[in-house]
């Protein structure tokens, strides 16, 4: 059993992420499972298949859900199904950098593993290369 992460963005963005990972770690340590909402789409229109996603990347230690963009309907959508009783921590400005440190340190408690993406994240945004 370990930690699923669920990728949950506009579209493109999850797939296009999770496809980097994949071409960067070969296979990958922890199962990335996409659920892209589209332009048009309300989240409540799409909260089952979303639903469906979350029990998909759900391996029995909970899901780390990534966003891309805290506020939009995307990240409205996962703070919908992170209320439906699976143990799942969320963090909002996805990046590869977040997705690439969270799936190397994959043996790590949902908790931990949910800070250790989010400093990843932060970490990989460098302001004014030297």
């Amino acid at each position: 059993m370990s930690v699923g992460i669920l990728l949950v963005t506009h579209p493109g963005i999850g797939a296009a992420i999770r496809t980097s990972a994949e071409r960067m770690l070969g296979k990958l340590p922890l199962p990335v499972v996409c659920f892209e909402l589209g332009f048009e789409q309300q989240p409540e229109q799409c909260l089952a298949a979303a639903s469906g996603a979350l029990r998909q990347a759900d391996q029995g230690q909970g899901v780390l859900i990534l966003c891309d963009l805290y506020g939009a309907s995307p990240s409205n959508l996962a703070a919908r199904i992170s209320q439906l009783g699976t143990p799942t921590e969320r963090i909002s400005g996805l990046n590869l950098s977040m997705l690439l440190r969270a799936l190397n340190y994959a043996d790590q408690p949902l908790p931990e593993l949910a800070r250790t993406a989010a400093s990843g994240g932060r970490n990989g945004v460098i302001e004014g290369h030297a």
